[in-house]
């Protein structure tokens, strides 16, 4: 399949395809960078003036989310919800320079967002930071407007404060247990978590950001002006009811499709290097057990189970092998070389 077979393609039995939360979604739908009346509102409580629909650009970005990022760290699901209220209000700038004349955005509405059907590096559900932010038109800020909107524009980095940060390993607090982040223990990836924000600083356009997926994302609306996410694109797909996709519904359905495509790729391999673990393991631990029986039963595995499984049988065959010694090998109580000693008397 290639990305121009989807533009205009017609999904009228798509329940197979992509499956995400059940939902509906218009025909006519457009990029959506004018607020809704509801936005409207929400965005004349921070200026002094009242602006109208067509003084505004508003668009959604991505301000953070549960994965292990560059750093090795991670926002949990609890953390991220705690930091909608905080980041709402806050301005955007860029590379965290905080000052005034880099002020360019303005949140005016947050929320936590599962994405179904993606997964995290450690095998969790996805959630992901998502605000609405806002830039008046004209001026100094037409440039950027253009910039957001040619994708120059586009990766965000968060400035905020947390009261603890947690090694995933052991639970105790980073840097005190002896644990390095980056490094694998007993198969266990080491991170930091970020445990109870106090307090959201800015955000920022940056060139490489710490998060992978942090960044302005594509939204839509339909005729009502209502906002439209790729998310409830798909839900339009599962709902075998019909979708007729536009150039940029198409443009943001093989981006996700490509990354999909990426994760099970790499989800793949992983799982074939746990099950060939498992294998030789199973071999020294349970020799009687057959390898099509092992096979059956890790064919009904998760990848976590899987890994589990692993090492547990590791440790198992590691205590095995221990006792056992190699054909070739000298033994302690070998009788010195030449000495003699049974013709001594």
């Amino acid at each position: 399949m290639k990305k121009g077979d989807l533009e205009g393609m017609n999904f009228e039995s798509g329940r197979g395809l992509l499956k995400s939360i059940r939902g509906d979604i218009g025909n006519n739908a457009e990029v959506q960078d004018v607020p809704s009346d509801e936005e409207l509102e929400l965005i004349n409580g921070y200026t002094r003036k009242k602006f109208s629909k067509e003084d505004l650009y508003v668009f959604t970005v991505v301000l953070c989310d549960n994965d292990v990022d560059r750093d090795y760290q991670r926002f949990p699901v609890e953390t991220l919800t705690s930091l909608e209220k905080m980041f709402v209000g806050k301005s955007g700038i860029f590379d965290h320079n905080p000052t005034a004349h880099n002020q360019t955005a303005r949140i005016f509405s947050c929320s936590t967002k599962s994405v179904d059907g993606v997964v995290t590096a450690t095998g969790d559900q996805y959630f992901r930071l998502e605000a609405r932010a806002y830039i008046p038109k004209g001026r100094q800020f037409d440039d950027v407007i253009y910039a957001i909107e040619s994708g120059i524009k586009k990766e965000v980095s968060v400035g905020c404060s947390v009261a603890f940060e947690k090694c995933s390993v052991c639970g105790e607090e980073m840097g005190k247990c002896g644990h390095k982040k980056g490094n694998i223990y007993n198969g266990k990836l080491c991170f930091g978590e970020l445990i109870d924000p106090i307090d959201a600083y800015e955000w920022s356009f940056v060139a490489v950001p710490a998060q992978r997926e942090a960044g302005v994302i594509k939204s839509y609306c339909q005729e009502d002006g209502r906002s439209v996410s790729m998310e409830e694109i798909l839900k339009s797909i599962s709902a075998c009811e019909g979708l007729n996709l536009d150039s940029a519904q198409t443009e943001k359905l093989w981006d996700y499709i490509e990354k999909l495509k990426k994760s099970a790729a790499d989800g793949a391999v992983y799982r074939n290097e746990l099950k060939a673990a498992v294998r030789r393991y199973s071999a020294v631990i349970q020799p009687d057990i057959s390898e099509k029986t092992v096979e059956k039963i890790m064919s009904g595995l998760s990848v976590r189970e899987l890994s589990e499984l692993k090492n547990s049988y590791e440790k198992k065959a590691s205590g095995i092998l221990g006792k056992c010694r190699p054909q070739l090998s000298s033994s302690k109580n070998t009788k010195e070389k030449n000495s003699n000693k049974e013709f001594k008397i």
